[in-house]
Order: structure tokens, then sequence, then C-alpha cells
């Protein structure tokens, strides 16, 4: 190695060129530097991928939607949903005519009215045929004689809610007592239904009634529940009697007048009670129909009124 004496009289080494001292950058820079600027890579590595070529047969979420296979599917899975839709439709039309359904429901506020007059006092009222326009009843809100849902669906909502205030007021109240009493509702107005069908397929009675028809008749009685309720909870049990024995006879005359035109349609269209025993079989059943309806509204409100 070369050393060289100074004026102190220390000899110091002489670098050689190829050789720098340590934490010196290469380009002789003086600054000094803890970690090595790598930033420059990532941006290189970015911009050479932003550079590099797309493939245009490449895979895309076009390319697979557009594909022949996948209009094949779609169009496939398409008609079988419309096939399934279908087959419930033409099941559930079996029992009840769901596509119908609009037609019960086509009420207006005149006709909400004028029915619940009639249901409360229908011994008045003369003329019961319901309307017809091409061979196709018109709707409820067109004529007061047209069966309807929207009344018996209201009435049972109704009832359960002053079933519950009843309870309420008899510090009797719970949601399972409540429960009980609208399921028991319901399934009573069901096996009623049940019962009115069975005994018009044995009796082989060729009429027009459907079984939307028997429910809105079967619930129409919830007017006169609720009323003799509402009565016995303002002015006593007196009262529910007396209020429950009115919506009960009018009731009963309300389905008399409206079912013999159902059931005793050849008598109905001569004007006159026919003889004969098929005719007084149909009389009968139409009045056991109209009895019913009393015994099942004192059923179900004696025990609400204490």
């Amino acid at each position: 190695m070369d050393y060289t004496a100074n004026q102190s009289g220390f000899r110091q080494r002489k670098l050689q060129p190829n050789m720098r001292p340590r934490n010196r950058p290469a380009d002789g820079s003086d600054k000094s530097q803890l970690f090595e600027d790598t930033s420059g890579v990532g941006q290189r590595s970015q911009a050479g991928i932003r550079n590099q070529p797309v493939d245009p047969q490449g895979f895309s979420g076009e390319s697979i939607l557009s594909s022949p296979m996948s209009n094949l599917a779609m169009a496939y899975g398409s008609s079988l949903a419309t096939q399934g839709r279908e087959m419930v439709d033409k099941n559930l039309d079996r029992f009840i005519p769901i596509s119908k359904m609009k037609y019960y429901f086509a009420v207006d506020t005149v006709y909400v009215g004028k029915k619940l007059g009639l249901l409360v006092f229908p011994y008045m009222h003369k003329d019961w045929e319901v309307s017809y326009q091409q061979d196709t009843p018109v709707a409820p809100r067109f004529d007061v004689n047209a069966p309807d849902l929207y009344i018996p669906t209201m009435g049972f909502i109704t009832y359960v809610l002053v079933a519950g205030l009843a309870l309420g007021t008899q510090n009797r109240f719970s949601p399972e007592l409540l429960g009980v009493q609208a399921s028991s509702a319901f399934v009573w107005l069901i096996m009623e239904v049940l019962a009115v069908l069975l005994s018009l397929y044995l009796v082989t009675i060729n009429t027009d009634l459907t079984t939307i028809d028997l429910l809105a008749f079967s619930g129409y009685k919830y007017v006169g529940m609720i009323v003799g309720v509402v009565a016995g909870l303002l002015f006593g049990k007196s009262a529910y009697y007396l209020s429950l024995l009115w919506c009960c006879a009018a009731i009963y005359v309300f389905m008399i007048r409206t079912l013999r035109l159902k059931l005793l349609s050849e008598a109905a269209a001569e004007g006159q009670l026919v003889r004969g025993a098929r005719n007084q079989l149909r009389m009968y059943l139409t009045m056991t129909i109209a009895a019913a309806q009393p015994v099942f509204m004192y059923w179900l409100t004696y025990h609400l009124v204490r």
C-alpha cells in the first residue's frame, strides 16, 4: 500500500480509485441514506403493466353472457319458471280461484255503507238478485247484493281486536289467549264452509256458489258479533243480549233471502216454491245454513261479556 506523510508526521493510507468509504453513495454525493429508494421500481412495474397489450380474445363478462350456451340456458330457465308458475296457478284454481280475488275486493265506501245497513236491517230490502252483465256478475261496488270479501276480512280483524279489548277490561288479556281466540274463530269458519260444501255434494245441488262465495256469506256474521260485544262493553250484559238477538235475526233473514236464490234456482225462476222432495231438501239445507249463523255468533262472543 502507498502511504504519504503529512506535516504532522503521521502516515495516511492513500485510497484507491475503485474504493469508497463506508456510508458514502456511489455517485459521489455526500448525503447519507439509511434505506435504499425503491419507489421508482414500483412505478416502473405499473407502467410496464399498463403498457402491456390486452388480448382481445380473452375472457370477459360480456363475452360469457353473449355466448350461445348462456343464452340457451337463460331461455331454458325462463321457460321452466313460466311452466312452474302456470302449474301452481292451475292447481290453486282448483280449490280457490286466485285469479278472481280482485272481483271480491272491488268495493267502495258507498257499497260498504249500504252492505252494513243491509246486514243489520235486511227487512225492507226487496230485490235480492245479483245483477249480471254478459253472463258475468257485476262488481260489488255496482251491486249491493253481490258477495264480497272486504267486509268479512275487516270484520274478522275487528272482531279479534274487540275481543282483545274485552279481555283487557276484564284483566284477562294475554297474547296467547288472544291467539287462541283468533285461531278458534278461523277454524270454526273453515269447518262451517267445509260442512256446507259436503252437504251440497251429498244433496247433489247444481249451483253457481263457489268456495269464496261461501266464505263471504259465512263471514258476514262478524258484523253482528262486533255490534253485540261493543254494546255489551258499553252498556252491560243486557245490551249485549238485546243487540246480539237483533243481529242474529237479521243475519238469519239475510241468509235465507240470499241463499234461496242460489240453492232454489228452479223455484226462483218460477217465482214460487215448487213442491217436491228435492226442493224441500234444498229449502231445509238453506234454513240450516242460516240457522247456524246465530249459533256461531253466540258461541264466539258469550265469554267476552261478563
